[in-house]
């Protein structure tokens, strides 16, 4: 199984993954699969606001990183166990308007999430690339 190969909470490169064989995956371990294709997205909001769409955030979601991390976090927690998470951020942009910094500062509510869950005991693996 792919996900044995891949540590329980971490924030990683999709690198040699395939998304199909990461969904196949979750599915195989009863574990949720959350997926956001991001190329059309220029700007941070617009980041922000397809990963809501994608993930079927609450209209009350905040479209910021604080209100992304209560999505990822607190929300779905108060929701019941959870079986563990595979989250795809595909595309990424790199641009002047979601430059370098704001990447990191998006992958940082990722990496926050993923410690979130690991002391749940909750694996939370989520893989980005970049357009």
């Amino acid at each position: 199984m792919l996900l044995q190969t891949v540590r329980p909470n971490i924030v990683q490169a999709i690198r040699a993954y395939r998304v199909e064989d990461l969904q196949q995956s979750a599915q195989d371990a009863g574990q949720h699969f959350l997926y956001a294709n991001l190329t059309t997205a220029q700007s941070k909001q617009e980041v922000l606001d397809a990963i809501a769409e994608s993930f079927l955030f609450p209209v009350s979601y905040g479209k910021n990183l604080d209100s992304l991390y209560d999505c990822m976090t607190d929300l779905v927690h108060k929701a019941g166990q959870q079986p563990g998470f595979v989250v795809v951020l595909e595309q990424l942009p790199d641009n002047p308007r979601f430059d370098r910094e704001a990447r990191e500062q998006l992958l940082d509510v990722f990496r926050d999430a993923a410690d979130f869950w690991a002391e749940r005991k909750i694996p939370f693996r989520c893989f980005y690339s970049f357009q």
